[in-house]
């Protein structure tokens, strides 16, 4: 379909909270998922969500069947579409760990999240989908849900000298992965 320019941090859009999808197995709808796992793979993102693309609708995807060159040891995440999702913590534990975004292109930060959680939501055709997920996936998830309400994952850090380069941080990253 289309590979859309994606919003950079600063951008007042991405702030915004995303509505709802109310109707599903719509062609426009159809047309944003295409649209985003495009973008998504053109970057080699992990995930991306409407908003970073401008569209103010709770849609996020995620996940590759292929080891993601922005995170080459970490786990494989399926591939899902999400719409209006929902994540419950399942424990109280908090993991910090290292997180990039496309839309804080260059940077990379340690964000805290909960180590397991359940995330529910729909497909694109209204079809329930609920999943109980801990690790990488998890962050993935909580990390792209939060394009959602208008949260970027600095936002999230508790000590900013915890955030940096991605270059400098991880040399071994090819520096056109993470812009």
């Amino acid at each position: 379909m289309t590979i859309h320019s994606i919003l950079k941090m600063g951008d007042p859009r991405l702030l915004r909270q995303a509505e709802p999808v109310a109707e599903f197995d719509t062609e426009t709808l159809h047309g944003l998922v295409y649209d985003l796992i495009d973008t998504m793979r053109a970057a080699n993102g992990a995930g991306l969500a409407a908003p970073q693309i401008g569209v103010g609708l709770q849609v996020v995807v995620f996940g590759s069947n292929e080891r993601n060159p922005r995170y080459p040891d970490r786990p494989l995440v399926p591939h899902t579409v999400l719409l209006n999702p929902v994540i419950t913590p399942l424990t109280d534990a908090i993991e910090e760990d290292w997180e990039g975004c496309l839309s804080v292109p260059g940077l990379r930060g340690r964000v805290p999240r909960y180590q397991r959680i359940r995330y529910s939501g729909f497909d694109p055709y209204g079809d329930s989908i609920a999943r109980e997920v801990e690790g990488f996936h998890a962050r993935v998830v909580q990390h792209e849900c939060d394009h959602l309400i208008g949260m970027l994952y600095p936002m999230r850090m508790r000590d900013l000298r915890l955030l940096g380069y991605t270059d400098v941080l991880f040399p071994g990253l090819p520096a056109e992965d993470d812009d």
